[in-house]
């Protein structure tokens, strides 16, 4: 735990109430958690601790790019972001993070370890298909779009349709139009 130190934040010493603390995150905070998906990522998180009588609330905002691959041409791209999480810490017996929006420490605790909530809401807010705005316009050119482009299936003209049609249905779309 000593490599999120980071993250964690103190919270016996602080007066009931709202106290923000900011976070700008990195490649250095993925590699801690050996995720390598991203070829970059730049993504500023706000985090609001609110300290109450017998609680905490911590409201997490993080908002940036990330650079990722395209899963159709593989061309690298930044992928704007943003998330929001909000964590209720409680006090019980014993530790207990079953929950993704509660946590329960120990009575006795004095600081609360934010870094696997912050990599979650990072990795979770990147869409499970990311496509290069430019293979959506169609501004992008690359190797790999001109082959899927090639190897696209043709689409039929009308006209070949209706010559496969049986002419014995042409009798029957009379009926329809004979009103």
């Amino acid at each position: 735990m000593d490599k999120f130190k980071e993250y964690v934040i103190p919270f016996v010493g602080l007066k009931e109430g709202k106290h923000q603390f900011r976070y700008s995150i990195d490649n250095k905070f993925f590699e801690l958690f050996d995720f390598t998906e991203f070829n970059e990522a730049r993504i500023e998180v706000s985090v609001v601790l609110d300290k109450k009588n017998s609680m905490l609330e911590l409201h997490f905002k993080s908002k940036g790019t990330v650079n990722v691959n395209c899963d159709v041409s593989s061309e690298p791209f930044d992928l704007p972001i943003k998330g929001n999480l909000l964590l209720v810490v409680k006090f019980g017996e014993e530790y207990n993070d079953d929950n993704e929006e509660m946590l329960i420490i120990p009575h006795g605790e004095y600081q609360v370890n934010i870094a696997q909530y912050l990599y979650e809401m990072i990795v979770l807010s990147v869409p499970v298909k990311r496509v290069h705005p430019g293979v959506e316009n169609g501004t992008l050119s690359s190797e790999i779009l001109e082959k899927l482009e090639e190897l696209q299936p043709k689409e039929q003209n009308e006209t070949n349709e209706e010559d496969d049609i049986d002419p014995r249905w042409n009798t029957l779309k009379k009926l329809l139009t004979d009103k």
